[in-house]
């Protein structure tokens, strides 16, 4: 069986990603930081299903850890599923929140770098070793670092988004002598608890969206889970070093 391993899956897009992964056949060890129920509802509904997924806890924006998270990695590879390696890995952990270049503190920017840029970077390199030969890598970037997407507040979210989408590119450049390939996916605005769940907050936001949305609705998370599902299968086999923008055509 091949094993996916889906960073930040207790909400929203990663939740989906993992869901959809699982529905495939593939084994999921998700992650998450703070919301452990939200992870292990992800992990009854693979279960429900007939799939296998572990949870793990992990702060992403915190890279002294990943080598021991490594560790529980191989533990739950060994234990669940037989395994020394992995096939699929989904960065995906993050935050998102709105400042006015004005109003960016230094606090928050590194906070963004951490989180958004750092640790995706150094999670991968930490995990390469146990990505299998011909696996594949998806990275959750964001509609907001293209051209169509800016909006005023999110300047230094939208640059950390933007490095990961060329971060990406290189990646995908150095680790094809291993067959292994890397996407990322960047969703418009969609129906998840980032910002503090700002869409059950306010909800009056939601149709001036839509009417800017070409497809004429607030995306929801199986909208990105399905791509990023796609994106790591077989049927994706020729694709790498693309930015795939999901975003029901966001501003067109």
């Amino acid at each position: 069986m091949k094993v996916a391993i889906v960073a930040g899956a207790s909400s929203g897009i990663g939740q989906s990603a993992a869901i959809q992964i699982a529905k495939r056949g593939v084994g999921v060890i998700l992650t998450y930081n703070g919301n452990q129920a939200g992870a292990l509802d992800t992990v009854a509904a693979i279960e429900k299903e007939g799939g296998q997924a572990v949870a793990l806890p992990l702060d992403i924006g915190r890279s002294e850890t990943f080598p021991a998270f490594r560790e529980s990695v191989v533990a739950a590879l060994r234990d669940t599923w037989q395994r020394d390696t992995f096939d699929y890995l989904v960065n995906n952990a993050g935050f998102g929140r709105m400042a006015f270049f004005e109003d960016t503190t230094e606090e928050l920017f590194d906070e963004f770098m951490r989180v958004l840029l750092k640790g995706p970077y150094f999670l991968t390199q930490t995990l390469l070793p146990l990505l299998a030969d011909g696996g594949a890598i998806v990275n959750t970037t964001s509609s907001s670092a293209s051209a169509a997407g800016t909006e005023e507040g999110y300047s230094a979210y939208a640059t950390m988004k933007g490095g990961l989408t060329v971060l990406t590119r290189y990646m995908a450049k150095e680790f094809s002598k291993r067959g292994i390939r890397v996407n990322s996916i960047a969703p418009g605005t969609t129906r998840t608890r980032i910002g503090d769940d700002a869409f059950a907050r306010y909800p009056e936001l939601i149709p001036a969206i839509a009417a800017n949305t070409a497809l004429g609705r607030l995306g929801e998370p199986d909208d990105v889970g399905m791509v990023i599902a796609t994106l790591v299968s077989e049927e994706s086999r020729w694709i790498t070093a693309q930015n795939i923008e999901a975003s029901g055509g966001y501003g067109l």
